[in-house]
């Protein structure tokens, strides 16, 4: 199932903002020729459209879903008291059908209309899956049809989308619907057997710097087995998951974002155990630049080594027709190059991904986990003044953050590698440079971080110009607006805006 929010911020019955408690689900039929959902969400989105407002809209022609009002709003959708009670979904109809009366229609296309019907139905099963398990329904008492809600008294007097089956002759009923619906919640997160390899509940506690020095090592011998550098692996890991404490990583040991299907699951050498699943809503990026949100269902894991393997796995050996879709991955050892060729072969829609996965391998250097030729490598970091003077060492460090610790406390100090160059702190000259937002309600901060307060303005959709760049919590990368470089006190998350 393919879920977009395109809320109707506009339509009376979303600006009301009354709640309802949840006691049921209702399935309507939208009763004309209109298959596509665009058409009414466009039509509705508007202040003064007063007459009605459903929950969702399920395309006929593609059987993606779209919220159109948050699932625990009061909407305008079964002319009666289920108003109060229920989430209203509307199925969209095929163009191919002529209502000539009522509910009585007739059809030029018939197979094209069971098409459409067929589609509907079973993105409908999905969502009323999901929203029974969301909250705590019984499938079998609390689904009802706006025909069958109008027999209880609750519901105006209409007969969808009964009418739109049985013409059809579809074989559909509300209560085949019903069982379809509990039957995708049997199947729906089905536990996994417990496993004792390394649960992603462990990393909850822990700093970043602890949960790195924690797992490096299965990144390492990861790169043994399967020839993908540690560090990319790694970079993914902190990515995709947050240091594993992401939902997906605490509820499914699932460290890189791997979707139930992949690729048509033709690779091979999978460690998921081919019907474990976690269901959860995720962004993802439009080539434009923009954000669309939808709901996937994930794999689940028995541990966060399954998870590592079957990614490797994945990589290694998924295909784009008959070609390895990451073609030229197994054996680089230029991690700015696996990155681009990750990217490149559809992993991520982020437009900023390859430089995401090369930044977060340089503050962590993430190099020191890459294996070379049968040895492990092992770097020193060592803070002095300068790199002639060893005498005026203060310590010697595997782990560079502890290393940039030393030289804050010790004025006039840097760190060195083990061939003599300055790592921290490294003063670069920065180039000012353009980015575009697209959407509208990009947050300023008085500092890098979603710790810092917001300015309560937005940027809006534009340019702007980015005059620095800093590290800080809630985004790969915050920068700096020109018009607020003065006092330094107006940022925004790089998460959110392309570079020209």
């Amino acid at each position: 199932m393919k879920l977009v929010q395109s809320i109707l911020t506009k339509n009376p019955c979303y600006t009301a903002g009354r709640k309802i408690n949840v006691k049921g689900l209702m399935l309507h039929s939208v009763g004309c020729p209109q298959p596509k959902a665009s058409v009414f969400i466009n039509s509705w989105n508007s202040a003064s459209y007063d007459r009605a407002c459903v929950h969702a809209f399920i395309d006929a022609n593609d059987g993606t879903v779209y919220q159109t009002l948050p699932w625990n709003h009061r909407g305008w959708h079964g002319g009666g008291s289920s108003n109060n009670t229920h989430i209203g979904v509307e199925m969209c109809e095929p163009a191919c059908i002529k209502y000539t009366g009522g509910s009585s229609f007739t059809c030029s296309d018939t197979a094209t209309a069971k098409a459409c019907a067929k589609r509907t139905y079973e993105a409908a099963v999905e969502l009323f899956a999901m929203l029974c398990r969301q909250y705590g329904l019984n499938p079998l008492t609390d689904i009802i049809s706006h025909k069958e809600g109008h027999a209880k008294g609750i519901a105006s007097n209409h007969g969808d989308p009964e009418h739109l089956w049985n013409g059809l002759k579809m074989g559909y009923t509300m209560d085949t619907f019903r069982k379809a619906v509990k039957a995708a919640m049997s199947g729906g997160e089905t536990p996994v057997t417990p496993a004792t390899g390394t649960q992603a509940t462990v990393f909850v506690d822990l700093t970043e710097e602890q949960v790195i020095n924690k797992i490096g090592t299965l990144f390492t011998a990861d790169q043994k087995r399967n020839g993908i550098l540690a560090c990319i692996s790694f970079a993914q890991f902190i990515l995709e998951s947050g240091y594993g404490k992401s939902e997906l990583a605490q509820k499914a040991n699932n460290c890189f974002g791997m979707k139930k299907s992949l690729s048509g699951n033709t690779w091979s050498g999978s460690s998921w155990d081919g019907k474990s699943t976690y269901t959860k809503q995720t962004k993802e990026q439009n080539k434009d630049g923009s954000y669309v949100t939808i709901t996937a269902e994930f794999r689940k894991y028995a541990s966060v080594e399954d998870s590592i393997a079957d990614h490797s796995a994945y990589l290694l050996g998924a295909k784009n027709g008959t070609d390895l879709r990451y073609l030229g991955l197994k054996g680089c050892t230029d991690y700015r190059k696996a990155a681009q060729i990750i990217k490149d072969g559809g992993y991520a829609t982020s437009l900023t991904y390859v430089d995401k996965l090369c930044s977060i391998i340089e503050k962590w250097n993430l190099t020191r986990f890459n294996f070379t030729g049968g040895v492990e490598t092992t770097t020193w970091y060592r803070v002095r003044k300068t790199w002639a003077d060893s005498k005026s060492q203060k310590g010697a460090f595997h782990s560079l953050e502890n290393a940039k610790k030393c030289a804050d406390e010790n004025a006039g100090y840097s760190v060195f590698d083990e061939a003599g160059n300055a790592v921290y702190p490294i003063q670069r000259q920065f180039t000012p440079y353009r980015v575009k937002v697209t959407i509208d309600d990009l947050n300023i901060r008085k500092g890098p971080g979603t710790d810092c307060a917001k300015w309560g303005k937005y940027t809006g959709a534009g340019v702007f110009t980015i005059v620095e760049e800093a590290d800080g919590s809630g985004a790969y990368k915050w920068g700096l607006l020109k018009s607020y470089a003065d006092k330094r006190n107006g940022w925004i998350s790089l998460d959110y805006a392309n570079r020209l």
